[in-house]
């Protein structure tokens, strides 16, 4: 299993969450970066770490002395690797159907034969990433994509190579058991979260994901504002009622999306309240009319539970038509984590 880091953990944190999962068993980290993958070596994870993005060619000296796996999906990419004659180990990317990284199969006889001259460059992986997998009503065009990758995997095998076999994410490990190979890269589904409504339909009541992460703030300071008053920028919205003003700490600088305006809603001793007006770049107001008893101090919560009430990351995601993905990626990184 990779555990799939890349992006902050999906705005769970780098290296707290890369700790748990190195603690949990998983036999790879896979990170966006160069940069990501230096940061988990100076925190003292010494697993295998594959990085998925484009390196530079000037970062290369920096993966080898940090024994680091890197993607390498372009001619141009690979040709600049064997000229620097460095001791590296590449998992090589073959493009199938998504139409971004990778090498089509057609180009593989010039791949191998730069592999076969550049001694120095240790071929680990061999992988490809899925456009669909996770529509499990839609099989066909998956398994074209399983179909030319295993192409790709013999025309590497009769050249003598036998890398480490992996084409899986989470919704492809899920619904296409023949696509597991040697490995599966596991992302979205590590943090409890499904990667589409068509996926947890089929796979809900055989597999159990629960969020990992809760999201939460406090209120700094309460106010009352009269019927007709407006709150916040551009006085988008003018108070129905006598209204008495939560005002959170955060804003879109945190990652609480500016979507978020008007329309979505937060957790406050269990009952749930309304964003007021525009969420600013450092606070948001809430309408804590109908909240009994409270006050400054009081816990928030953005994304989790409290008491019966809940606000998922799928929810703020629907509100904000985007996907859950956006939703926690996009939490500031400087946000203190805490791992319990």
């Amino acid at each position: 299993m990779l555990g799939v880091v890349k992006s902050n953990a999906y705005g769970h944190g780098l290296v707290g969450f890369s700790k748990v999962l190195d603690g949990l068993g998983v036999d790879f980290l896979g990170v966006d970066s160069i940069t990501e993958a230096e940061t988990l070596r100076k925190n003292n994870i010494r697993l295998p770490i594959l990085v998925m993005g484009f390196t530079l060619p000037e970062n290369f000296k920096l993966a080898a002395r940090k024994k680091v796996a890197l993607t390498v999906s372009s001619l141009e990419n690979l040709e600049d690797m064997a000229k620097k004659n460095l001791p590296i180990s590449v998992h090589i990317k073959i493009e199938t159907g998504l139409n971004r990284q990778g090498f089509l199969v057609q180009d593989l006889p010039k791949v191998i034969n730069i592999l076969k001259r550049a001694n120095h460059i240790n071929v680990e992986g061999l992988y490809t990433h899925f456009a669909k997998a996770y529509y499990p009503g839609d099989k066909k065009f998956t398994e074209r994509q399983i179909g030319k990758f295993r192409e790709a995997v013999e025309i590497f095998r009769e050249a003598g190579f036998r890398p480490i076999l992996h084409a899986a994410a989470t919704g492809g490990a899920m619904n296409f058991q023949e696509a597991h190979f040697d490995m599966v890269r596991l992302g979205i589904g590590l943090y409890g979260l499904w990667p589409t409504e068509e996926t947890k339909r089929v796979h809900a009541r055989r597999i159990n994901l629960i969020p990992a992460l809760s999201w939460k703030t406090r209120i700094n300071e309460i106010k009352m504002a009269g019927k007709g008053e407006t709150v916040g920028y551009y006085r988008t919205e003018p108070l129905k009622r006598d209204s008495k003003l939560a005002i959170l700490p955060i804003g879109y600088w945190h990652g609480f999306d500016r979507r978020f305006s008007s329309i979505g809603h937060v957790l406050v001793r269990g009952r749930r309240a309304r964003v007021l007006g525009r969420v600013s770049m450092d606070m948001t107001v809430i309408d804590a009319t109908d909240v009994p008893r409270v006050s400054a101090g009081d816990e928030v919560v953005l994304i989790g539970r409290q008491k019966n009430s809940e606000v998922t990351a799928d929810e703020l995601a629907r509100t904000a038509q985007t996907i859950n993905y956006e939703i926690v990626t996009r939490i500031n990184p400087l946000i203190q984590k805490f791992y319990v």
